[in-house]
């Protein structure tokens, strides 16, 4: 018998999932700040919920994914937090994106009022979230990890135990120096292109199944072309990533030098207002430098 399913944040990413876990059969409890966002989901069956607390009230599993460090803690501990209604021996899956550090201390506060905890970040963008084929990076105990994989099963295609706690915030930490490092490398192709009046829809068809693929080049580098800047995931949670990132490094006391440079370029973004745009609007900073619009005539 499927487990009662709590889900706390219904933005770009938790719809998606949440969605997917309803047409997966689980039943479902359902808390968003912004009550509206419940609407569609309680259509589908799920029920709405009055706070994090109440939510943890019903289901022996809660899912967060929220956007920063301080709202999973306000979700957990806040005065009408998870803790708060959690029953003992329930299980928290943060699919939030995190500091690895303040994770490993949130699992210790769980555990202390007999509560467990996954990390399980989440990659794939708001395409990934809708379709069901996320990839999951987690965190914990194996044996967590077996409860949940019913859960992780509906939302991702690509499900992975790397370590203990804290080690999937590690591993998506890995991932966005990742994303952002490509999306450079698509903006900085693409500027090439144009400047080289290449039809930019064939050079993308030509090297996109080539050592040079990706999932960002096939998904985010045609945006680009298309001048689609709708987000799949925005520019303000990209530089809240890569916060944690490079405070991560500092830690480490590693360089990133590349790293470090795309967080200034998304920072002019965002002075420019653009910090709702998607991720991929990188190219914007980019033409800036060349003087060169990709897409536009020759």
């Amino acid at each position: 018998m499927k487990e009662s399913i709590g889900f706390i944040g219904l933005g770009i990413m938790g719809r998606g999932m949440a969605m997917n876990l309803l047409d997966s059969g689980f039943d479902m409890h359902v808390w968003n700040r912004t009550s509206s966002r419940m609407d569609p989901l309680v259509l589908k069956g799920a029920i709405a919920s009055s706070s994090p607390a109440d939510v943890a009230s019903k289901c022996k599993i809660v899912i967060i994914c929220v956007s920063d460090t301080p709202d999973v803690e306000e979700v957990l501990f806040g005065d009408q937090g998870v803790v708060h209604g959690a029953q003992v021996g329930t299980l928290i899956i943060d699919t939030s994106t995190i500091s690895p550090q303040a994770t490993i201390k949130i699992n210790a506060q769980l555990n202390a009022s007999g509560l467990s905890m996954l990390d399980a970040p989440i990659s794939g963008g708001s395409e990934g979230a809708a379709n069901g084929t996320l990839s999951i990076m987690i965190g914990g105990d194996t044996s967590n990890v077996n409860r949940a994989m019913g859960v992780f099963s509906a939302i991702g295609s690509q499900i992975t135990h790397v370590g203990a706690n804290g080690a999937g915030q590690m591993v998506k930490l890995v991932n966005q120096i990742l994303v952002v490092g490509t999306m450079q490398a698509i903006g900085e192709a693409l500027l090439f292109a144009q400047k080289g009046e290449l039809d930019l829809g064939k050079t993308i068809e030509a090297v996109e199944q080539g050592a040079a693929s990706s999932w960002m080049l096939s998904n985010r580098g045609k945006q680009v072309i298309e001048r689609d800047f709708r987000p799949g995931f925005t520019i303000d949670l990209q530089q809240k990533d890569l916060r944690l990132v490079l405070k991560a490094a500092d830690d480490l006391g590693i360089a990133l030098p590349c790293t470090a440079q795309i967080f200034q370029f998304y920072r002019s973004l965002q002075e420019r207002g653009l910090g709702n745009d998607g991720n991929h609007a990188l190219i914007k900073a980019l033409e800036r430098l060349c003087d060169v619009t990709v897409g536009s005539p020759n």
